[in-house]
């Protein structure tokens, strides 16, 4: 059991990790190059990120059944956002990748046995009815296909979360370094099928969506989730797309609607009474 020092810690990580994975939109939007071709450079990039972070810690790269699936499904879950993008709006890419809770739920209580409160219950339902009203001024039909695939994404993301969640850190990170890998190896050779004009600009953004926005966050993540139950790391997560809307406004102009105002105030304060209710209850555990 994590204390309650070492969760907060973890919670701390995780709401940064949310945080620069927020800024992916602002720096996409600069390259103009296919998804697939950025999803893999961004990864590769990143790759080297977690390099220096096993070299540092004088980790070993551990190839077991845990990081290969962890990797394969970090890899699936990229491809597929990215994907999910190209299919349907972004809005629903977003919202319908971050199911990811409901799919928490769901799968820990048929594979793992694990059972959740009825506070857990009602934090995935209200989170999730948080970030569909913000995003209801977006939200529209889209593709079927691409509503799938953005489902799919939030699918992985949940075996993501579940499988790093309960390995030891060496094959944990090992893990993400497999899933940066992999989906470098599936996006670069598209750059070969699809113009990619490397530009400065092109570069400087590249490097800044591998590094900052990808590579740093899931080395934190990677430290994170030790302390941090699969659910709350995905509920955590949740920030991320609340945050999109702020850069756009900060770097475009662009106001978010009413609806998207109310439904982050719900989100946000959803979470925040939820992780207090745990920090609270592991103290009660603790003194008793």
């Amino acid at each position: 059991m994590s204390s309650q020092k070492a969760q907060q810690r973890a919670i701390l990580l995780m709401l940064v990790c949310a945080t620069l994975w927020s800024i992916a939109g602002i720096f996409i939007k600069m390259i103009p190059w296919n998804g697939l071709v950025i999803a893999g450079w961004r990864s590769l990039i990143s790759a080297g990120c977690v390099v220096i972070y096993l070299r540092a810690t004088k980790q070993r790269l551990r190839l077991n059944r845990a990081s290969l699936v962890s990797g394969v499904f970090l890899s699936l879950t990229f491809l597929a956002f990215v994907s999910a993008n190209k299919l349907t709006t972004a809005a629903n890419a977003i919202v319908l990748q971050f199911t990811a809770p409901v799919f928490i739920l769901i799968l820990s209580v048929i594979f793992l046995r694990q059972k959740f409160s009825r506070a857990d219950v009602i934090t995935v339902s209200v989170t999730m009815c948080g970030i569909a009203l913000f995003f209801l001024d977006q939200l529209a039909p889209g593709n079927l296909l691409g509503n799938f695939v953005a489902i799919f994404a939030g699918l992985s993301m949940a075996c993501m979360y579940i499988i790093t969640g309960n390995t030891d850190e060496e094959s944990r990170m090992s893990g993400i370094l497999l899933g940066h890998l992999f989906t470098a190896a599936a996006g670069i050779p598209f750059m070969f099928v699809f113009d990619t004009p490397v530009t400065m600009p092109a570069v400087l953004s590249i490097l800044a969506l591998g590094v900052v926005q990808l590579g740093i966050p899931y080395v934190l993540y990677g430290i994170a989730v030790r302390d941090c139950p699969a659910l709350m790391c995905s509920l955590l997560g949740a920030i991320e797309p609340l945050l999109n809307p702020v850069w756009v406004f900060l770097f475009t102009g662009e106001r978010p609607g009413v609806f998207a105002l109310v439904g982050g105030v719900v989100v946000i304060a959803t979470i925040t009474a939820w992780c207090v209710w745990r920090d609270r209850s592991l103290a009660a555990r603790k003194a008793a």
